[in-house]
């Protein structure tokens, strides 16, 4: 097993506008956004992406009130992908599994509603629950996934910033190229839009989107794109070596054939466009293959006015030599999932490799001159000859870069 190939036999995940990859993908293709307003403490009404998943379907009630949002829905997602996958999950050695999920941040949740909850009782510490440690730490999402599966393997929380999705599946491959498991559980969960602080913290920045249309507000690549619309979801991946995969003749949905993690060393927000060139270009080189051999680059565009343009300007140096590569983007449909978006917006279009349409960027009624991408797919699904390639883009704070190179399997 000197350098075995690794593919995705299974998907699960929810998200605002879809519960499985099935309804989530027609959505897609048909440019059906799903934002609401929702009300957020001290600041009112803002926009955001909220799903609506049944919870109970892998939880009892008991479970849900001890636990937390980005462990139900790590737990959902990966119930379903294991469903998915058609394995015999009974069977399967329970310390050969590994779970590994990515998450933006956790605990700021459970620890801002404990604070606001007790300061209606004079700060009065008898108030404030005994679950919160276990809720809080940082292990919490992938850790509830093992509780809940009674998986024994081993099981890492990846702090990523909105590379966390992307950083999920890496450390999935890494772990079963080393032997170290089997079976993989892999990708990431958000649950940001239950905490004041990420929206204060954008508003204040300048960057949290805002439109009389909710359905309207993220809108990457517009010239008046005005910020970020939060999001919570989740989606967890099945990742088997392909010879396992093959033996008991598992659905194989793509294989992964390449990757790369970097960081900018530049600035906490602004991202740097030469280190994410970078990225894409040492994951194309990991895959083996050459720049025009990407049919698809699936893009991390924000909505915000600087970073959507710092990543064009990325992907046009990349990719200014290569006529048939597509470029799209998902978060006009369910806004910024964070530490999910990666694995959310991969999962959106990995069916591609399927019926070879690409799924439209929605929300651009007016391009940015300065985000205009060769092959920019806008507000209409494109049919195209094939998509055999794949690359996946999931960019976030503090400069951590990654990308994500899918293959389609026809062996």
């Amino acid at each position: 097993m000197t350098n075995p190939r690794i593919v995705i036999t299974g998907v699960g995940l929810t998200s605002p506008n879809g519960n499985s990859l099935l309804e989530f993908r027609d959505n897609l293709l048909k440019g059906n956004a799903n934002i609401q307003e929702i009300e957020m403490r001290y600041m009112g009404k803002v926009p955001a992406g909220v799903c609506d998943f049944e919870a109970t379907k892998y939880q009892s009630r008991k479970e849900l009130r001890v636990g937390t949002r980005a462990g139900s829905i790590a737990i959902y997602a990966a119930s379903e992908a294991l469903a998915d996958s058609r394995i015999n999950f009974e069977a399967f050695q329970k310390n050969r599994i590994g779970v590994y999920v990515g998450t933006t941040e956790h605990g700021n949740v459970e620890t801002e509603n404990e604070i606001y909850n007790i300061s209606k009782f004079n700060y009065d510490t008898r108030y404030w629950t005994h679950h919160h440690n276990p809720r809080t730490v940082a292990n919490n999402p992938a850790g509830e996934v093992t509780i809940n599966l009674g998986i024994t393997g081993p099981h890492y929380t990846i702090g990523a910033a909105c590379a966390a999705g992307n950083a999920g599946l890496i450390q999935a491959v890494q772990m079963l190229k080393l032997n170290e498991v089997d079976l993989a559980l892999a990708g990431g969960v958000s649950e940001s839009i239950k905490t004041f602080g990420i929206f204060a913290g954008f508003k204040s920045q300048g960057a949290l989107a805002k439109h009389k249309n909710p359905n309207c507000a993220s809108r990457p690549f517009d010239r008046y794109r005005n910020g970020i619309v939060v999001s919570e979801g989740g989606c967890i991946y099945t990742l088997e070596r392909l010879d396992d995969a093959l033996k008991r003749k598992a659905p194989i949905i793509a294989e992964i054939i390449g990757y790369c993690m970097n960081s900018d060393a530049s600035d906490y927000v602004l991202p740097n466009p030469v280190r994410q060139a970078e990225c894409m270009r040492k994951a194309i080189k990991s895959a083996k293959i050459e720049l025009e051999d990407v049919d698809l680059v699936s893009t991390h565009a924000t909505s915000t006015p600087q970073g959507d343009i710092q990543e064009c300007t990325a992907i046009n140096e990349v990719f200014k030599s290569c006529p048939t590569t597509y470029v799209n983007n998902t978060k006009g449909f369910i806004g910024h999932a964070m530490g999910a978006a990666g694995a959310l917006e991969l999962a959106g279009n990995l069916p591609s490799f399927q019926d070879n349409m690409i799924h439209p960027t929605i929300n651009i009624d007016d391009l940015d001159p300065e985000c205009a991408i060769k092959n920019l797919v806008i507000n209409q699904s494109l049919k195209v000859d094939s998509v055999d390639i794949i690359l996946n883009n999931s960019f976030g704070m503090l400069g951590i870069n990654s990308a994500l190179v899918l293959k389609k399997f026809n062996d």
